[in-house]
């Protein structure tokens, strides 16, 4: 079944102005303005928003964050998103009536989904990619928007730009996990809001989500259809052991659209996106990405782990952890930090407390501004380069 406009949904651009539905649309459409690109796409039932190569000749197509380099197209069936739209609807009661609305831009799949599903489902949807953070604030304020999509890099510019938010009542957070900090923040911001976490990746869509009561080092339990699996070179590992991270559910991806290939792999239904965890308790725990770790000194050392650790420090407000050659350990890490200079003796004090002198980044160095990808990730290949 194909993506719908709902009778009942409404979609508003970030001015406030009504978007009407449209009879047609192309194949591949611009995401800006974004509410024309949205329509477009319903309309064409077959399309992709953003990016470069052939037109999709079935289904629909997504891109990845880029995070590890050029975004790549993600080719997909309409089902393997209506299937978890029919599970949002039950757990958060998005539908008619309800005032949704989506920060990001359209060509990140999560800002996609989240528009894509409002409409689908009937609800109010209000695009506000195009406003700058504090008049995002002050728009979900003014139109009493009830649910948020949002990443954190999103969600840390609007608690950066203030407000008070008392009619929001569900934040949907992917992308990354939220750190202390910016979970504080964002309590202040708008204290009624419940917030969700989902664990996924384009390709995988949910995979997990946190809620309160989640194991707060976790990133929750299997979203609903979803079946997780934790491998080593034997197989499935015992429960807290760590392994390769794999799942099945009918929310996966059916390849990669293009000729450069991507990170995943298929193995008789399951799939792995090369992450590596572990699970305990019925709950999944990331180490991270198996293309990032580091080998230094004999000791494999996972960067997401360390950059989650520091994130929730005092005084930290952006952080990551990248790989630097040495001469006497072939590599060592180092932390790139955004935020509060002065706290550099007692964060690294913490780090080394924590993972080690050897795993711990050997120095720190300070930026003052923080280069991003469009969908709002750590450009880490900028700031690899930066400290090359």
């Amino acid at each position: 079944m194909a993506f719908r406009w709902h009778p009942a949904a409404r979609v508003f651009d970030g001015r406030g102005r009504a978007v009407a539905a449209c009879l047609t649309g192309p194949a591949v459409i611009a995401d800006r303005p974004s509410g024309l690109a949205l329509a477009q796409a319903l309309a064409a039932g077959v399309f992709r928003i953003g990016g470069v190569g052939a037109a999709p000749e079935s289904g629909f197509q997504t891109l990845t964050s880029g995070s590890s380099g050029t975004p790549r197209r993600i080719a997909r069936s309409h089902a393997s998103w209506t299937a978890s739209f029919a599970v949002n609807a039950g757990l958060f009661g998005i539908g008619p009536g309800k005032r949704v609305a989506v920060l990001g831009r359209l060509v990140q799949s999560l800002s996609m989904y989240g528009a894509v599903e409002a409409v689908h489902l009937g609800a109010e949807v209000h695009l506000l990619d195009d406003l700058r953070p504090d008049r995002q604030a002050a728009a979900l304020a003014q139109r009493r928007v009830q649910t948020v999509y949002a990443a954190p890099a999103q969600l840390r510019l609007l608690v950066e730009a203030g407000g008070d938010l008392p009619e929001l009542g569900l934040v949907l957070v992917g992308g990354s996990k939220l750190d202390a900090g910016l979970r504080a923040g964002l309590a202040g911001l708008a204290p009624g809001a419940r917030v969700v976490e989902f664990y996924g990746a384009a390709e995988t869509s949910f995979i997990t989500m946190a809620v309160a009561g989640s194991p707060p080092e976790s990133v929750g339990a299997p979203y609903p259809g979803v079946e997780v699996q934790v491998r080593g070179m034997g197989g499935v590992v015992a429960e807290g052991e760590r392994g390769e991270i794999w799942v099945r559910s009918p929310y996966l991806f059916d390849g990669y659209a293009g000729d450069e290939a991507g990170g995943a792999v298929w193995q008789d239904g399951w799939l792995s996106v090369g992450e590596v965890g572990h699970l305990a308790g019925g709950h999944l725990y990331l180490a991270g990405r198996a293309g990032r770790m580091v080998t230094v000194a004999d000791h494999n050392v996972f960067p997401e782990e360390i950059e989650a650790f520091i994130a929730a420090l005092p005084g930290v407000a952006r952080v990551a952890v990248v790989p630097r050659a040495d001469a006497r350990r072939g590599v060592v890490l180092v932390a790139v930090v955004m935020g509060d200079a002065t706290v550099e003796p007692a964060l690294l004090i913490a780090v080394r407390g924590r993972f080690g002198a050897l795993a711990a980044p050997r120095s720190v160095i300070w930026r003052g501004e923080w280069p991003q990808l469009a969908s709002g990730k750590t450009d880490l290949q900028a700031i690899a380069a930066g400290i090359a």
